[in-house]
């Protein structure tokens, strides 16, 4: 197997969610996505609870059994799923959460709703889980245990006291879509140099395996 001499991670347009920041001062949670088992969602409401905060839900209904064994028992006046909503409102939304609830429950290999919240100023309290730790640093975000619902409201805890400022600074470095573009072009660039074609031989042997996550 060729190693993999590096990952360019994926980029999002960052104007389509705008920095936002201060959040609600209804000091919400928020959670988005699609609505399966794999996601976690019946795992970021108990988490929401034991820390203490309300909890927004978005996304669409894409496993109706899970929705109805795990999540319709669990809505109340503190937790509520507001539908599928349109970009906008979503945006306005996860702008306004105090932090953003992230709870794989596989291995993913990247994470758009990351990007998104971080580039809104949401802290990120997440499962370290798949690329997810690459992406989050203490600037803009907590870390919980796989699974574990007390870790990740203590991981909601403290990431509600993140600098919103600096959750977007990070989009801006790692997650933004021109730096995404530009890091591709750099490593064409590279791979292209008659210099390195010559000492490299066919382009076949290049040791560079291209990694973008999906």
């Amino acid at each position: 197997m060729t190693p993999i001499d590096r990952t360019i991670p994926n980029g999002i347009d960052l104007a389509s969610f705008p920095f936002q920041p201060a959040a609600s001062p209804d000091r919400y949670l928020v959670w988005y996505g699609r609505i399966v088992v794999e996601k976690g969602l019946h795992l970021a409401i108990d988490a929401a609870r034991v820390a203490g905060y309300p909890l927004r839900i978005a996304g669409p209904i894409s496993d109706p059994d899970y929705y109805a064994a795990e999540i319709l028992p669990r809505l109340g006046a503190d937790v509520t799923h507001v539908g599928h909503l349109e970009h906008a409102a979503l945006g306005a939304l996860v702008g306004g959460a105090s932090a953003f609830l992230c709870t794989p429950r596989w291995e993913e290999p990247f994470g758009l709703v990351v990007a998104e919240a971080l580039a809104s100023g949401t802290p990120v309290a997440a499962f370290a889980r798949g690329a997810i730790p690459a992406l989050l640093d203490e600037s803009c975000g907590t870390l919980a245990r796989a699974d574990d619902v007390a870790s990740l409201a203590d991981a909601a805890r403290r990431a509600v006291l993140i600098d919103r400022r600096a959750c977007r600074l990070r989009a801006e470095a790692i997650c933004d879509a021109d730096v995404m573009i530009d890091r591709y072009a750099d490593l064409y660039e590279e791979m292209i140099q008659p210099t390195r074609h010559a000492a490299r031989g066919r382009a076949s042997d290049y040791p560079i395996t291209l990694a973008g996550a999906a």
